[in-house]
């Protein structure tokens, strides 16, 4: 064969071998691209859910707050009701006994 065939066979191979890398490195980078979209999807859901943990963390404090001052309320009440109460013995009940003694 002649020289110039094996020349053209040469740039002939090294352009099949030059497009294969591009398109290689094309759905490379298209997949990268993928892969962070899906990265960037995934970090606003994890935001999101965390604000939501934190709304929800939020108001189960202040429910339990009021449900601290509604137990603090019905033991006052509890103890007022044993004060009116003449059947129930207190300990001011008992401290008059003791002062008229």
């Amino acid at each position: 064969m002649d020289t110039w065939v094996w020349i053209v066979i040469a740039v002939a191979v090294v352009v099949v071998l030059a497009l294969i890398v591009m398109s290689l490195r094309r759905s490379r980078m298209r997949r990268l691209e993928e892969q962070r979209g899906e990265a960037r999807e995934l970090r606003q859901e994890a935001e999101t859910r965390a604000q939501e943990a934190d709304e929800r963390r939020a108001a189960a404090e202040q429910m339990a707050q009021r449900a601290e001052a509604d137990r603090r309320e019905a033991e006052m009440t509890a103890q007022r009701a044993n004060e009116v109460d003449p059947d129930v013995e207190t300990a001011s009940a008992d401290e008059e006994e003791r002062a008229r003694s």
